[in-house]
């Protein structure tokens, strides 16, 4: 994690819970946190790291909660793709 804002002003800390299964354990739903700083309302930095996911991580991501500092809590659900809409 990254303990400098990003490029400009705009970025805020993020924090990320993404619920998923694993393809060891495909019956259970798990959850990691993520943080970093990111931009609102798009997210890129959250988005290189679901890209990421679904490139490099046998697991299937279910939902993405995101909280900033700024703004209250949202569910977000990413397609197939996981991307965030």
């Amino acid at each position: 994690m990254n303990t400098q804002p990003k490029r400009s002003e705009d970025y805020r800390l993020t924090i990320a819970e993404i619920h998923y299964q694993s393809a060891e354990n495909p019956d259970a739903l798990q959850s990691l946190i993520w943080q970093d700083y990111d931009l609102a309302p798009d997210y890129p930095e959250l988005r290189k790291f679901l890209s990421y996911w679904a490139r490099h991580i046998d697991g299937v991501v279910q939902s993405v909660r995101v909280a900033g500092d700024e703004s209250p809590r949202r569910a977000v659900t990413p397609q197939t793709s996981t991307a965030l809409h």
